[in-house]
């Protein structure tokens, strides 16, 4: 049984990226599964698969469910879609939309055939991982609570450009002790 190995994009980032590889007769549904675990993204959002060309364009959709749009063609459905009948040239390309709000897109390539499975694998699988990944929700999922804690603590909002108002006083606590000095000379 075959398998396909794609290569999986951040659409904004091409050093960052996933490959993948899954059996050609598994799902769309198994592959949209295996680009969320492999970024790390939740389960939680609206997602469609669009067969491609080499320039990029968007052509038939394969969607997760049939959702309240327009179509110019019924979509496909990814639970009910085998990648293999979507293979229509050796170096098939799709675009993976997550998150319609958050508009996550990633391109995938297909990049290698392999004539046999390893028995020893669980398909889908992620076969390699190169940069560091977005955050779904942005920064502050990354710590949570505790970086409001931070951004308290030292009010990373007021020193905009790095200097807060003790660097002032650091200037005129120097300034003093110039004038002191200054004064004791004057003493003598």
């Amino acid at each position: 049984m075959a398998v396909l190995k794609f290569r999986v994009y951040l659409e904004e980032d091409d050093a960052v990226y996933r490959d993948i590889a899954i059996k050609h007769t598994q799902h769309f549904l198994d592959l949209h599964l295996a680009i969320l675990k492999a970024y790390e993204f939740d389960n939680k959002h609206q997602a469609t698969f669009y067969r491609s060309n080499d320039a990029w364009q968007r052509g038939r959709e394969i969607s997760l469910e049939v959702y309240d749009k327009t179509y110019v063609v019924p979509p496909l459905l990814m639970a009910d879609t085998t990648i293999g009948s979507e293979i229509k040239d050796p170096n098939q390309k799709f675009i993976y939309v997550y998150d319609f709000n958050k508009n996550w897109v990633f391109l995938i390539a297909l990049i290698q055939i392999i004539k046999e499975e390893n028995p020893k694998l669980v398909y889908p699988l992620v076969t390699r991982v190169e940069g560091i990944g977005p955050q779904q929700y942005g920064t502050k999922s990354l710590l949570g609570e505790k970086f409001a804690d931070i951004e308290e603590k030292y009010d990373l909002s007021e020193a905009a450009d790095g200097f807060g108002e003790d660097a002032d006083d650091e200037n005129d606590a120097e300034e003093d002790a110039e004038d002191a000095e200054g004064q004791m000379d004057d003493d003598f």
